[in-house]
């Protein structure tokens, strides 16, 4: 199938239907349809299929019936497929992003760098393809040989959320093609055209029929419940809430399916006495305001020492009230929407939350007149304890800071959560950033760096956070099983 370009997919559907299953891409099994709207201006991009529960066992059927002759399928050819989507990515990077900002509505900026980053986990993973290597040895106590060995866990189901469309879905597919699997994918029903464009490309590369079936629809529950009671679906991997994130695991453990789970952060952001401050100025814009906030990893609660804290929140303050906000695509905008006027509504009433327990909004920047969902960049100072914002995801452009003298007092309340998935720390002492990084209750931290997110490397938290790695060595591993075979046999003097 020919790439289809945001002028043909952001109109009218790929082919007979938006759902592919089994290399065809069709209408839902009752031709019910979802719309997808463009959260800048609240008007309607277009009507998409909505996959039901009849769609999601013919993906099971169609990605076992493909599992076979893939996990046969040489690594290296594996791997040229990837390499292949990789580059068609990277050819059509201009398409993809304009066609993240119409669905997310996030700054171009920040889409374009989005398909680069989605594209780097084919390239990484197409890499790690030839490199699952098993072993031979002589057992310790002598008289057999150990071999164990990696193969493909099986069939896998994803669901994928709306802030990253296109990296959320390729940091998932990649690895498990990589490792030998067929692929079950439900995006978001917010962003569902970027998957739809990455499942066309990875056609375009050589990908054959049934191991990539995704499915979009706005009836999740329904296609899920259908993946996760099937005993086929061996691997699940879900990025979304954590209240969402276990139901699904209950549901998981009724048939032991594997799962990895990345959920809700609450990061901590620290700038010790001795940070360079225009350095953690810079790290906390692009910890804060990276896809608008609307980032699992986005700096939550800002912990300021005190000798530092006005400097900080002048500098940081300043570049927050600079910032443009407006529809994606409009020139010099860094901020655009929220993605439905729910995650306004939250971000309001958490704000405001703040401020009637003594909060002070620090700096302000300015929204458009007219339709979308925005909110304006925003500082918070004075931000007590108690106050919502501290204890729950903003996913959103508002910055709530806070002071501290001692750092025993300071870890005591950044590991004050049920989340742990991302901290930053910034300090000019290497010994002090690392023994607080260190103590901080998080997979991943940032020192002296606001961007962590790498292909390359494990992505991943801790405590209600979630469970498995994404990412690096780790990536692929999620999708092997490992066989441990005992052998022996005669030997001759």
């Amino acid at each position: 199938m020919t790439f289809v370009g945001i002028n043909n997919l952001d109109k009218a559907p790929l082919a007979e239907g938006d759902v592919l299953i089994g290399g065809r891409w069709r209408a839902a099994e009752d031709d019910r349809t979802f719309p997808v709207y463009d959260p800048a201006s609240g008007q309607l991009i277009r009507q998409v299929s909505a996959a039901g529960p009849g769609d999601a066992l013919a993906a099971v059927e169609a990605a076992q019936a493909s599992a076979g002759e893939w996990r046969a399928t040489p690594a290296r050819r594996r791997s040229d497929i990837l390499h292949g989507a990789f580059t068609l990515m990277r050819e059509h990077t201009d398409t993809l992003a304009r066609l993240i900002v119409l669905e997310n509505g996030k700054a171009y900026r920040d889409a374009s760098a989005e398909v680069g980053y989605a594209a780097e986990f084919f390239r990484w993973f197409a890499e790690e393809a030839v490199r699952t290597s098993s072993s031979f040895a002589d057992a310790p106590g002598g008289g057999y040989r150990h071999v164990v060995r990696k193969h493909p866990v099986g069939v896998t189901a994803f669901v994928t959320p709306w802030n990253f469309p296109a990296a959320m879905a390729t940091r998932k597919i990649a690895p498990a093609l990589a490792a030998g699997c067929p692929v079950l994918l439900k995006p978001a029903p917010e962003t569902p055209l970027t998957a739809l464009a990455v499942a066309a490309l990875l056609t375009e590369a050589g990908l054959p029929d049934g191991l990539l079936n995704v499915l979009p629809t706005d009836r999740a529950p329904e296609v899920v419940s259908i993946w996760l009671a099937d005993a086929r679906v061996r691997k699940f991997s879900f990025t979304g809430s954590t209240a969402t994130g276990k139901i699904l695991l209950g549901q998981a453990a009724a048939n032991v399916v594997n799962v990895t789970m990345e959920l809700g952060g609450n990061a901590p952001f620290v700038v010790c006495a001795d940070a360079d401050i225009d350095a953690a100025v810079r790290g906390a814009m692009d910890a804060k305001m990276r896809g608008g906030g609307e980032v699992c990893i986005a700096a939550n609660r800002f912990y300021v020492h005190t000798s530092v804290a006005a400097e900080f929140c002048k500098k940081f303050g300043a570049a927050m009230a600079s910032v443009r906000t407006g529809p994606g695509m409009a020139e010099g905008v860094t901020l655009g929407p929220m993605i439905n006027d729910s995650a306004v509504d939250k971000i309001r009433a958490l704000v405001d939350d703040a401020v009637a327990r003594g909060a002070k909004i620090a700096a302000r920047g300015e929204t458009p007149e007219g339709s979308g969902h925005f909110y304006p960049a925003t500082v918070l100072v004075d931000v007590p304890d108690d106050a919502r914002i501290l204890h729950e995801e903003v996913f959103g452009p508002v910055a709530p800071l806070t002071t501290f003298t001692d750092e025993e007092e300071m870890l005591t309340r950044a590991n004050a959560t049920v989340h742990g998935l991302a901290s930053y720390v910034y300090s000019r002492d290497l010994g002090r950033a690392l023994r607080i990084a260190e103590r901080l209750e998080a997979g991943m931290v940032g020192l002296n760096r606001g961007l962590l997110s790498d292909p390359a490397a494990p992505f991943g938290g801790v405590k209600q956070s979630g469970l498995g790695r994404e990412g690096g060595r780790e990536g692929i591993e999620a999708f092997l099983e490992t066989q441990y075979i005992a052998v022996d046999w005669p030997t001759t003097v």
